[in-house]
């Protein structure tokens, strides 16, 4: 602004020059004009100097410079449509789009790959010795929830404070089909592996199967950080498409006389029982594995919190806003690393299919699991509940009560399926520290 005044002064004081000029053309005025005349010649390049600057800081310059920024950026409007149009998982696949929207536009500045290269974060000025200088965006500072582990344990606490176990302890047997569920995570974990992809890698594209958003987050900034954003994106993406998914491989594994099994009601659980089931899964799973214990007791705390009845303000807290805050901050810091660099590759695609292939066969293994448990149990299961031993908490136990009562409508597998899909988040939980253990 101040150089467009500034030529604008110029040519005032040249065209003031010009009328003396004509009024009186002694040497010194010509001097002085001809001076006055090359002065605005050189504000004049100033000026244009400032447009091209200008141009080339904004954003078009950079998707002119690179087309890839311009495919991530579609493809961020089209999971924003996927979330506010189809709703699809719209609570994190919403602030993911969005998320992924703001770290590839052109110049915007809010999250820098180079900050946490392999893994780490990088602070500290070689030269000056200074720290946070080279952080400069909002969303480097949310994504250290991501990389610390602090947003999937937050979230896994609101999910405790909503979960109900009661289905899981009226009925034991169900937690085998939760466990058979995480088959497809450890045989994706030997495919991947078998395709180059390193331990690290593998265990991280194999959590994928569980269908646990938060955990597949938590164990991926854990061993491969680099791989965050096309590992979200897919196992939310796959979240959502439950009901797409599921329907098929169930009907193609059961026959129709095993869809119509009629499952006697539950029995009634104490309050007693759903106290002491928090403490004592949080016990039992954390001595036998400790690296399971950040997830695994977060999702317990939570859930005593709901059952104990003495602290209904944090249950109801941690259930609303602290969920909803966190959910906001989880998802936009996950779409940030899904940068053209990171995403637009083959390396993408193939996490992308070995995703699917391990959400198909843990979904799979459960009912496979459950027609063989029918063969040694006098009381038969519906096996349509074994595919809810993912752990998409309810919409895959939804879905098993769909596909149920189209082949009986008087078949209410709903809370038997419950059972399955909360051993499910606790399976691909324990999934992720045995994971962990090994390869971390």
């Amino acid at each position: 602004m101040k150089k467009v005044m500034k030529y604008m002064m110029v040519l005032l004081a040249v065209g003031f020059m010009g009328l003396s000029v004509h009024a009186s053309a002694t040497p010194e005025v010509m001097t002085a004009a001809a001076a006055a005349t090359e002065v605005a010649a050189d504000a004049d390049i100033d000026l244009g100097e400032s447009l091209m600057n200008f141009v080339e800081q904004s954003g078009f310059s950079g998707i002119i410079a690179d087309w890839r920024v311009l495919v991530m950026l579609v493809i961020s409007c089209v999971l924003l449509y996927l979330a506010i149009v189809k709703q699809f998982e719209p609570l994190l696949l919403l602030p993911i789009a969005f998320g992924m929207l703001l770290t590839n536009l052109p110049g915007a500045g809010l999250y820098h790959t180079e900050l946490f290269e392999g893994g780490h974060v990088h602070w500290m000025d070689e030269n000056t010795g200074l720290g946070f200088d080279r952080v400069g965006g909002l969303i480097d500072f949310l994504y250290l929830g991501v990389k610390l582990g602090i947003y999937p344990c937050l979230i896994f606490v609101g999910v405790g404070a909503m979960t109900d176990f009661g289905p899981l302890i009226a009925n034991p047997k169900s937690l085998l089909l939760g466990a058979a569920a995480q088959f497809g995570i450890f045989a994706t974990f030997l495919g991947a592996s078998a395709m180059g992809f390193t331990p690290a890698e593998a265990g991280s594209i194999g959590i994928i199967g569980g269908a646990d958003g938060p955990t597949a987050i938590y164990l991926t900034s854990k061993l491969a950080p680099q791989l965050l954003g096309p590992i979200a994106v897919a196992a939310y993406s796959y979240m959502a498409l439950v009901p797409v998914i599921q329907p098929p491989i169930m009907k193609a594994l059961t026959t129709k006389a095993e869809r119509q099994i009629a499952m006697k009601q539950l029995r009634t659980v104490s309050k007693t029982e759903k106290i002491i089931f928090p403490i004592a899964m949080t016990m039992i799973i954390s001595l036998l594995l400790p690296s399971a214990a950040p997830l695994i007791g977060c999702l317990m705390l939570g859930n005593l919190m709901k059952e104990c009845g003495v602290v209904e303000r944090l249950s109801k807290t941690v259930q609303n806003e602290l969920m909803n805050i966190v959910t906001i901050f989880l998802g936009i810091s996950v779409g940030a690393t899904a940068t053209a660099a990171n995403f637009l590759n083959w390396q993408t695609i193939g996490i992308m299919v070995l995703g699917v292939t391990a959400f198909c066969m843990g979904t799979g293994a459960g009912v496979i699991l459950a027609k063989v448990m029918n063969m040694f149990s006098k009381e038969k299961i519906n096996p349509l509940i074994g595919s809810a031993g993912v752990s998409a908490v309810p919409m895959a136990a939804r879905v098993s009560q769909k596909v149920g009562q189209q082949e009986n409508p008087s078949n209410f597998l709903l809370m038997h399926a419950m059972g399955p899909n909360v051993s499910g988040v606790i399976g691909s939980a324990v999934a992720a520290g045995i994971l962990l253990a090994f390869l971390g």
